[in-house]
């Protein structure tokens, strides 16, 4: 599902937004009690943030479940995409994304220490500066993801029935390009400013 209005793409922003379509990825058809009972929040928090998903279409009803009373939500299309560009309202879903991305990192590192030892220093993250073309940093990226995809359909397909030893991993993956660099001159920053640092006035003699 190719997301390009930007009123569902500003209706995306926003954390619990996207924790619930997380939430029904992974766990399939849910009511907003049961989303609320596993993201610690109120009923009716849940509740109005599955609307709005489902005013933009990113959610629509399920099949009702022995409960007939409750309302229950499915994702409408498991991948979203959208498309490249970078104006204010993607880059709103952009930082909103990221600052949720930051907090799992964090999450997880709080927690190393009692997870199982099968899991420990299997995942966190992987940093490190590369030399690319654009072209190359294009392809890394396509790489990324296609080594990815199955398991990320696998994701989609077993829903909340995990094989054992199986867990939800979450992956962020970013390739930033630095800032052009000119490590050829030897003049370093501040040094125009340099005769009239210490105390020195412009003709050398100092204010005291």
């Amino acid at each position: 599902m190719e997301v390009t209005d930007p009123k569902a793409i500003r209706a995306m922003a926003h954390p619990v937004r996207l924790d619930l379509l997380e939430l029904l990825v992974a766990n399939g058809p849910a009511t907003a009690a049961q989303c609320g009972r596993v993201l610690g929040l109120p009923q009716a928090n849940c509740s109005f943030h599955l609307r709005q998903l489902a005013k933009y279409g990113f959610v629509t009803e399920a099949e009702p479940g022995q409960d007939r009373r409750e309302r229950r939500y499915q994702v409408q299309d498991t991948r979203l995409r959208v498309p490249g560009g970078f104006d204010a309202v993607t880059r709103e879903l952009f930082n909103v994304v990221v600052g949720r991305e930051m907090r799992a990192i964090f999450d997880w590192s709080q927690r190393y220490d009692h997870e199982s030892p099968d899991w420990q220093g299997k995942g966190g993250p992987v940093t490190g500066v590369a030399v690319m073309t654009a072209a190359e940093l294009a392809e890394v990226k396509q790489k990324l993801v296609g080594l990815l995809e199955p398991y990320f359909a696998r994701a989609v397909a077993s829903g909340p029935r995990l094989e054992p030893g199986q867990r939800y991993v979450r992956y962020f993956l970013a390739g930033t390009p630095m800032a052009e660099l000119d490590i050829s001159s030897d003049r370093h920053p501040g040094d125009a400013d340099k005769q009239h640092s210490d105390g020195d006035t412009e003709d050398g003699r100092s204010d005291d």
